[in-house]
């Protein structure tokens, strides 16, 4: 099966290099444009995480085809931190915390980087599993996501950081049923 791993367009946060999790952003006029640059492969099943700013991506990449929500596809909740960028946090002292860790703290008031991975894996998991008869899938979801599943599942194996993505921006993958082996990327 071939899976497509899009990361959305832009938002106005993205730009301002703000964690934007759970925050129900737009794209940006910057991000509508910049996705028409950019050739798309066909799918016969589009999913999106229910956020704004990947349904929106959706309907511009795929205006004709119906989108299939998978809820917790969603992106990172960055409690304390959403909406922030790193300047207004450098004097934190949790955030300071959280970077010694080197992201493995939980965000306060928010989800921990484990929890997230595996709530990404664990939804990628049921999405292949109920979705077995279709030959092609696009995913429209978030950095974070893309990163947590192909560092679960991706052939060589990478850290989590090394399949970051721009926005707009992916993968396309084989799907075997137990690993995503890279084709190209987008």
């Amino acid at each position: 099966m071939r899976i497509v791993f899009i990361r959305h367009g832009l938002t106005a946060g993205n730009l301002d290099k703000r964690y934007i999790g759970k925050t129900d952003e737009p794209l940006c006029s910057e991000g509508i444009s910049k996705l028409s640059e950019l050739d798309y492969p066909e799918c016969q099943l589009l999913i999106c995480s229910p956020m704004k700013r990947c349904t929106q991506t959706a309907e511009i990449i795929f205006p004709t085809q119906d989108i299939t929500v998978y809820s917790d596809l969603r992106e990172c909740d960055f409690g304390d931190f959403e909406g922030k960028n790193y300047t207004e946090l450098s004097s934190s002292a949790a955030y300071q915390r959280w970077i010694d860790s080197g992201g493995k703290l939980p965000f306060p008031n928010g989800e921990s980087p484990a929890d997230f991975r595996l709530r990404c894996v664990n939804a990628y998991q049921k999405m292949v599993s109920q979705n077995e008869r279709y030959e092609s899938i696009a995913l429209i979801i978030h950095g974070g996501t893309i990163m947590s599943i192909l560092e679960k599942f991706a052939v060589p194996q990478r850290d989590y950081f090394d399949w970051h993505c721009e926005n707009g921006h992916g993968y396309v993958c084989e799907w075997d049923g137990t690993k995503l082996q890279i084709t190209e990327k987008i």
